[in-house]
Parts: C-alpha cells; sequence; structure tokens
C-alpha cells in the first residue's frame, strides 16, 4: 500500500519528486512493478523537470515497444495500476506532507531492513568481519525535508509558495456572507472553537461543519466525547441530511427563517431590480425591525401581505448591512423512518464513496492520547488519513494532569498538536462559555470557562450568539461574533447573521450582514 502511495507521489507531484530527491533510492522498494514505473517517472522529471501526470499512460505504451516487459508486469500495469491510480487521484485528496512524512518512514524501515538482512546473511555464512563492516558503515537515511531553512537556498522560493498554498487551502466552504466572515479560518493546519453558553446548537454547527467538509471532497473524523450517544449522533446525522425531524411533535406547518433586505421591508428602495413594491414594515425604523421584529409580528406581517416577496438582486446587499429576516412556510408531513435514514445515509456516504469516521465514547473516557491512537490505527487498516478532525467537545476530553488547573490547558495544547501532525488537519471543536454568558446578548474574551489559556492554542474561536429573551431563538436567527482570530485584526462586536431551522437539523440556512 505504501509504495503504491509513493508512485501515485511520483506520477502526479512535481512538489514531491522534489522534496524526495536526497532520500530517494530505488533499491528500497520492494515491487518490481513499483520500481519500473519510479524510474520511468524519475525519467520524465529530468528532462522535463516536472511530474509526468497523465503522461504517464503514453509513457507506457512507449515503453512497452522498447523494453522487454513479462507479460504479468504489463498486464499488472495496464489493467490494474494505471487505471487504479487514475480513479484514485481522481477521487482523493493529495496530501504532500503526509506522503513525504510516510515515505521517510518507509525508507528508514526498508533501509534497515536491508542491512539487517545483510549482515544476518553473512554471520550465517561465518563471515563475521564482513558483517562488522556492514555495520560500522551504516549511515541513516537523511531527512527528506528540511526542518531547517537557508533563506539564502533556492528552496526558500518554493517553501513561500507552499506556505501561501496552506494559509489559502480552505477545507470546508461556506457561500456568501458566513463564507466571506470566517472561511479564510477553516484551513488546513488550523485550529479553531466555537464558544457558547449551554443549548445553542454547538453539536449542531460541529455536525454541520463534518458534513459540508465531507460533501466537499474531504475526509472527516469525528469524536463524540460524551455528549451524545452513537445512536443520538445518527439520528441527528439523518435528520440533516433529510431535513425531516424523527419526532412528532416537529412535524406539521412550521415557519422557517428566509433572508431579505431592510430596505424592501421599510418601501425604501428605488432599485430596478426590485421584486416587489410592497413595504410590510412601512413606517418603522430600520434597527427596530432588525432587532426588534419578534415571530408573532412575522407572522402577522406574512398573512396580511401575501402577495409580498423578498429580494436580494442588488450588489449593495451583499456588502452593507441591509439583511433582516421573513418567513416562510414550511410543511414536514411525517416524521422520519428507519428506511428513510437508511437511504439517505446509502445515498451521501456509501453511493458517493465519500469518508466519514464516527468516534463515540463515553463522558469522561476520552483522552488525546486516544484520539491518536485511533487516528494511526484508521491509518493503518483503512488508509485514512483526515483532512478534518472535528471533536464534540474539548470541554469533555480528559487529561493526564493531576493539577486540575492545567487540565484544560493540557487538552487544548493536545488538540493544537492535532493540527500540525499528519498531514496538518483542520481541527475544530466547540467549548462552553461561562455563567455570565447566560445574561448577555453577544459572548466577549471575558467568558472563558475555566481557563483563558484556550486562546492561546486556537487560530481562531467565534461565539454563538442569541438574545436574552429568545426572541432570536425562536424565530431562527443566529449571531456568530469573533472571540479570538489569531491572524489580522479582530473584534467581538464583528458578527455575521445566521438564519437556522434547528427543527429539520439545519443550523445553516442563510446569512446577512
Amino acid at each position: 500500500m505504501i509504495e503504491r502511495k509513493i508512485i501515485i507521489g511520483c506520477i502526479v507531484s512535481t512538489d514531491y519528486l522534489k522534496q524526495i530527491t536526497n532520500i530517494w533510492n530505488i533499491n528500497l522498494l520492494e515491487s518490481s512493478v513499483a520500481k519500473r514505473l519510479a524510474v520511468w517517472c524519475w525519467e520524465y522529471f529530468e528532462k522535463y523537470d516536472r511530474a509526468p501526470g497523465k503522461d504517464i499512460e503514453g509513457i507506457y505504451f512507449s515503453k512497452l515497444k522498447t523494453e522487454k516487459l513479462s507479460k504479468d508486469i504489463a498486464e499488472e500495469i495496464e489493467e490494474d495500476i494505471l487505471p487504479g491510480l487514475s480513479k484514485e487521484y481522481e477521487n482523493d485528496t493529495f496530501n504532500l506532507e503526509y506522503l513525504l512524512e510516510e515515505t521517510q518512514k518507509y525508507f528508514k524501515e526498508r533501509h534497515l531492513t536491508q542491512m539487517s538482512e545483510n549482515i544476518q546473511a553473512l554471520l550465517n555464512s561465518g563471515e563475521l568481519l564482513e558483517a562488522e563492516k556492514i555495520a560500522s558503515d551504516y549511515k541513516p537515511i537523511l531527512s527528506g525535508v528540511k526542518e531547517d531553512l537557508d533563506l539564502s537556498d533556492p528552496i526558500a522560493l518554493e517553501r513561500i509558495d507552499k506556505a501561501f498554498t496552506a494559509a489559502n487551502e480552505c477545507l470546508i466552504e461556506y457561500p456568501r456572507q458566513l463564507g466571506e466572515f470566517w472561511n479564510s479560518q477553516l484551513v488546513r493546519g488550523a485550529f479553531v472553537a466555537l464558544m457558547a453558553s449551554e443549548k445553542r446548537g454547538k453539536t449542531f454547527w460541529l455536525l454541520d461543519m463534518a458534513l459540508r467538509a465531507c460533501r466537499q471532497g474531504r475526509k472527516v473524523a469525528f469524536f463524540q466525547a460524551g455528549d451524545m450517544t452513537e445512536s443520538q449522533q445518527l439520528i441527528r446525522m439523518c435528520v440533516y441530511l433529510t431535513k425531516k425531524s424523527n419526532l412528532q411533535r416537529y412535524c406539521g406547518k412550521m415557519w422557517e427563517p428566509v433572508r431579505d433586505c431592510i430596505k424592501n421591508q421599510t418601501n425604501n428602495c428605488d432599485d430596478e431590480n426590485r421584486v416587489t413594491s410592497i413595504g410590510v414594515f412601512d413606517g418603522k425604523g430600520e434597527n427596530e425591525i432588525r432587532y426588534g421584529i419578534t415571530q408573532d409580528q412575522l407572522i402577522s406581517a406574512y398573512k396580511d401581505n401575501p402577495n409580498y416577496k423578498t429580494c436580494t438582486n442588488c450588489k449593495n446587499y451583499w456588502t452593507k448591512p441591509w439583511g433582516a429576516v421573513w418567513l416562510r412556510s414550511v410543511i414536514v408531513k411525517d416524521p422520519l423512518t428507519i428506511k428513510e435514514s437508511k437511504a439517505a445515509i446509502s445515498k451521501f456516504f456509501l453511493l458517493s464513496k465519500r469518508k466519514f469516521k464516527l468516534s463515540t465514547h463515553a463522558n469522561g473516557t476520552l483522552s488525546i492520547r486516544q484520539m491518536k491512537a485511533l487516528l494511526a490505527i484508521w491509518e493503518k487498516q483503512d488508509n485514512f488519513v483526515p483532512d478534518v478532525i472535528v471533536v464534540d467537545y474539548a470541554d469533555l476530553i480528559i487529561g493526564e494532569t493531576k493539577e486540575f488547573r492545567h487540565l484544560q490547558n493540557e487538552v487544548w495544547k493536545g488538540l493544537r498538536g492535532l493540527s500540525q501532525e499528519k498531514g496538518q488537519p483542520l481541527v475544530i471543536t466547540a467549548t462552553q462559555a461561562d455563567a455570565k454568558s447566560y445574561d448577555q446578548d453577544r459572548l466577549k474574551l471575558s467568558n472563558f470557562s475555566e481557563d483563558k489559556r484556550k486562546y492561546a492554542h486556537v487560530t481562531a474561536m467565534f461565539g454563538l450568539n442569541q438574545d436574552t429573551k429568545d426572541r432570536e431563538k425562536k424565530i431562527g436567527i443566529m449571531r456568530i461574533n469573533e472571540i479570538v482570530v489569531r491572524e489580522g485584526d479582530f473584534s467581538t462586536a464583528k458578527e455575521i447573521t445566521v438564519l437556522q431551522n434547528l427543527r429539520r437539523g439545519r443550523p445553516f440556512l442563510m446569512s446577512y450582514w
């Protein structure tokens, strides 16, 4: 399996070939097919200074005419290797950092194994001096990727390319205003946390991020640390995928929020692209509507103005704080069934071949050490290395220190470490706000619980906010604000408004400024 990965790297990645030059030794490969393909890749690279990519097929048919390939090797390359490589590369995200680490590890193991076998063979034949000579001449394989960097070396320019590429590789993309608000933080190697008071939908958001990442082709590992059982987690996942609850009380007719323009509602718009001429709240102030309108008032306005239509047609709407909430009527006829749930899971995961690992643990049993052990097992058994790791949630992870005041710092430091290992996955978790948060409409830096050093380890932390009178909760409004953002300026006053319908399992429907 590892030699197959190495050949994939040689075929598809110029950066991979460049960075393994110092450690490359074709004799460390066991497979004759792998050796043959590797030779062709290096010949192509030396001639054109790039990996062969899709040209490998042409190279094979050319070599078939000029080289004596055994029937077995030719059939394996043509019928198994080439089609398999193409399919694997198209369906999978190539992780350069991970493959570099694995290649170096494998070459070191093979180098030691070959030396050991040679020494043992000489000992068995009584050639003690030769065995000693091989042992004394042993030189370890150099590191393929330098940990230090000489800025006067041209490789520094390549590292700059790599740094900017990694910083801009968004692993979970949200649309429109919410995407503008936080997509730049949802990148490889980042550690992002959501902070909220109790029952503000933290798990809903973590699940949304996980499934969105999975839909976008990422490998996802979801660790449930004790907030929910596996059964509860699976049901919530099925509710999310089908947009219907398994509970009768959440079926029937319901009101779901949709975005609108405040200028449209106050009838203060003269844009030619406006879709209606009715102002449902004509005469009311914009702040009164945006921050004071209740669900009952929205329902009443909806019924009194059956011809009213929402409007987001002008360019200004997408950049200015003109967003407002409106309602639409949604009918969910019957509760979610087992049959519908199985069909949804099958369609989303099995048929689409998406990769998602769910690991559920009882409260107070999951540790960072255990997470690392599971990740190592998945890698070895299933060739599964996640792009995104979601932990629900950090406050439930147990530490190994005996001093309680350092416990949370140890856990958060460990989670940060996960984002810096094995291909640098994006790590996402949630944390509980302090008791004072229940009396606030917006979270602040002071609302951390237990240990403020959490802020030192995250690359970004966002707050999930709703007003203390539950006006926003009843409508389906959530405000997300910046708590900490490591790169660039941030302000706890900067927030985005998100519309949601948790009865249908959706914490995010749309957003506006």
